[in-house]
């Protein structure tokens, strides 16, 4: 029987349910002096709590999946690199950091997380920084804490007119932006990725889900309730651009979360591909569904239950046109419920020429065990799907066309020299290599998209008549 089958659930239930029955039965034959009848009083009492203690726990792991399998509960759990498998393809530089007190990004103290075990400690332009702020939004007025993580390159003064690509990492529920930073390690990964040349240099924004503690939101703009997904999709990059040298083009924009915030990863890029055309789900779930921590989030009525069927990302792909935008989608074959439910979804993309990839392990459980196997893949993946800004706040081209290191050559012009795009591209295929096999259209990435070699050419036009 599997760790979380109902068979197993309800064997362990009755014999809880035995045990409680015999020891009211046994109990006053126990009633004796003498070292025996004591001990079987407390061996009767031990085997029942144990009993009843193993079902309940059985009933939570259940519902939550904190362990999938019996592997995962003993510890013997597969460390092994993933793979990620592509499915279908289809205003003058500003060096400091525009942190302000009354601004929409507010610096906090909050928690240091240099101070988490294994951070690394230096220089910013050498290691990068974390830092600890307050997201107000402009909009939904409202307030969630946050960490942002800055690469080495956006304090290096070739990059120092660059504008970066953005990712969001949002956690699960209840988690937080301690939960992304210390137990799935995200900045770590970040910096060892930049390190490999796995990964280009990215802004990248740790969230929760909810704004509105202690209720679970699912990033629902809610009726009459709290609107968690224009605070996503508009408040949240109205603040990043106006305070970091951050992409302002959504090509430059991805999302990804796990549990819950693979859930809204999936949910906000369906729903606003012209904010976030790139999204990555770990165990995260395919529809929206009220439960007792979010409340009802869509209303009564005929607008309620049509606000949940397009909550729904199966009904979506079958009822409304596709979206324009790519989707990683993670789950595990035994331990995650979701497994299923992804590959219909799957099959069904399929069919509707969305772009997807996924990473399918063996077998695996809710839990950061399994996530922070599959996080250092995805945030690769995410980075080749984004583009690097070709603009920067002066106008023009970024200042970090050259190598970084490399001394910047005043009236020398050389046109096919390495962009800050290929930093995050250089290197061989290793563990958790990305298998392309071309967009919708045929191509294989790269500049081959018209629309970038377009703006280059205007780019280069502008600078040959300035």
């Amino acid at each position: 029987m599997g760790l979380t089958s109902r068979s197993l659930m309800y064997t362990v239930a009755f014999a809880a349910v035995l045990c409680v029955a015999l020891m009211v039965w046994i109990w006053p034959r126990l009633s004796g002096r003498g070292p025996l009848p004591v001990f079987g009083r407390l061996g009767a009492i031990l085997l029942t709590q144990l009993s009843i203690m193993a079902a309940a726990l059985l009933v939570v792991n259940s519902s939550v999946g904190f362990f999938g399998t019996w592997n995962q509960l003993l510890g013997r759990v597969d460390k092994a690199p993933v793979n990620v498998t592509q499915m279908n393809s289809g205003n003058g530089p500003r060096a400091s950091i525009d942190e302000t007190r009354d601004g929409l990004i507010r610096p906090t103290g909050g928690e240091d997380v240099e101070k988490f075990a294994g951070y690394p400690k230096g220089p910013e332009d050498k290691v990068g920084a974390v830092r600890s702020v307050r997201v107000i939004g402009k909009r939904t007025l409202a307030v969630n804490s946050a960490y942002v993580y800055l690469p080495p390159e956006y304090f290096q003064k070739q990059y120092e007119r660059a504008r970066f690509p953005v990712m969001v990492v949002v956690s699960g529920y209840p988690g937080g932006r301690v939960s992304l930073a210390r137990n799935l390690q995200v900045p770590l990964n970040a910096a060892r990725l930049l390190e490999e040349k796995k990964m280009a240099p990215t802004v990248i924004v740790m969230i929760s889900p909810t704004i509105a503690q202690p209720r679970d939101t699912e990033c629902v703009d809610v009726p009459d309730g709290p609107q968690a997904e224009t605070f996503l999709t508009k408040d949240l990059p109205d603040a990043l651009r106006s305070t970091y040298r951050v992409g302002k083009d959504a090509t430059a924009w991805g999302i990804l979360g796990y549990s819950t915030g693979g859930t809204c990863a999936l949910q906000l890029a369906m729903r606003a591909p012209d904010v976030y055309p790139v999204a990555a789900s770990l165990s995260g779930d395919l529809k929206v569904k009220n439960d007792m921590a979010t409340g009802d989030l869509f209303g009564g009525g005929e607008k309620g239950r049509q606000r949940k069927r397009e909550h729904d990302l199966v009904w979506r792909l079958n009822n409304l046109p596709t979206p324009p935008v790519s989707l990683l989608l993670a789950t595990s074959r035994k331990g995650e419920k979701n497994y299923h439910d992804t590959e219909e979804f799957l099959r069904l993309a399929a069919e509707k020429k969305l772009r997807t990839a996924t990473i399918v392990l063996p077998e695996g459980s809710h839990q950061f065990a399994t996530w922070r196997r599959e996080i250092g893949p995805v945030m690769e993946w995410m980075s080749k799907e984004l583009t690097f800004p070709q603009d920067t706040e002066g106008g023009g081209k970024p200042g970090g066309e050259k190598k970084p290191g490399e001394e910047k050559k005043p009236e020398e012009k050389k046109p096919e020299e390495k962009k800050p795009e290929d930093e995050g591209k250089a290197g061989g295929a290793k563990d958790g290599e990305v298998k392309v096999d071309g967009d919708a259209d045929g191509n294989a990435g790269g500049d081959a998209d018209p629309k970038r070699q377009d703006d280059k050419r205007q780019d280069d036009e502008e600078n040959e008549q300035g």
